[in-house]
């Protein structure tokens, strides 16, 4: 969230200069306009800019530098990650970029096939979205028929069951969970063999230089490369890496809290 981080870093540069200032001109003006047996008293706003401001660039660091959390907002990555799920999100291992810019300035490394990633795709820059890599630059990818092929080669599929969902996930119940084995990286995905051919997403693309073509695991309800106009996610657009469920909140379900998914690495 853009806003978020536009505040958290306005309030830190605000408290960090009144703390400043303070230090090297405003206390010693008060200590000289004050007689020997006066106590001098702070400002309320250099009381509290002193109190707030290490909290508030630990919190900075950490969250642009080492670990940020995220909610999921939408079905599109069931049945790997559910709404209302709280993840963690690895900052660093794509490089290390500026907060609100989102500029790098150190690389430290690039995704992998199957890398479940957030980013701000290039249709709504303001929001950050959640999919799986799916194609690498280079590579070649085709959906068509429910059917994945990565580079000519069509990735194999097998069935687990019918899917159950519940709370706000509950819609997707009746669909097929399959193990798609993605090179490197096999994993769960839920798919509707009735859904109409303008859902499907079908079609072959592609990946340019610098770019990465991204899918959600929930094939017929997710918004990803297959119907950007782009079709494809910039390396610039990289927000993290997905690692962990710490949480699932949904007021919908029969439970707010499943306890069974806290500490779930992220296929």
């Amino acid at each position: 969230m853009v806003w978020f981080e536009t505040i958290l870093v306005a309030l830190t540069a605000l408290t960090g200069l009144v703390w400043l200032l303070d230090k090297l001109f405003l206390a010693k003006r008060r200590a000289a306009a004050a007689s020997p047996l006066e106590e001098v008293k702070e400002p309320v706003a250099v009381d509290y800019s002193k109190a707030f401001f290490p909290i508030l660039l630990l919190v900075l660091g950490l969250r642009s530098f080492v670990a940020e959390p995220f909610r999921i907002p939408s079905s599109s990555m069931m049945p790997t990650l559910l709404i209302g799920d709280f993840i963690l999100v690895n900052k660093f291992s794509y490089g290390l970029r500026w907060p609100i810019t989102n500029k790098k300035f150190l690389a430290n490394g690039a995704p992998e096939r199957g890398d479940v990633v957030v980013f701000r795709p290039p249709h709504h820059p303001r929001q950050d979205w959640i999919k799986r890599v799916i194609g690498l630059p280079g590579d070649t990818v085709g959906y068509h028929d429910n059917k994945l092929t990565v580079n000519g080669r069509e990735v194999p599929y097998r069935m687990e069951g019918v899917y159950q969902g519940e709370g706000q996930g509950a819609d997707m119940t009746g669909a097929s969970r399959l193990t798609e084995g993605l090179p490197g990286r096999p994993h769960f995905v839920l798919r509707r063999d009735d859904t109409p051919l303008p859902y499907q997403g079908e079609g072959d693309w592609t990946v340019p230089e610098g770019h990465y073509f991204v899918m959600g695991d929930n094939r017929n309800n997710s918004e990803d490369s297959r119907f950007w106009e782009t079709h494809f996610l910039p390396e610039a657009n990289l927000r993290g890496k997905a690692m962990i469920v710490w949480m699932n909140f949904d007021r919908q379900a029969d439970h707010w809290v499943d306890t069974s998914r806290i500490g779930k690495r992220i296929p």
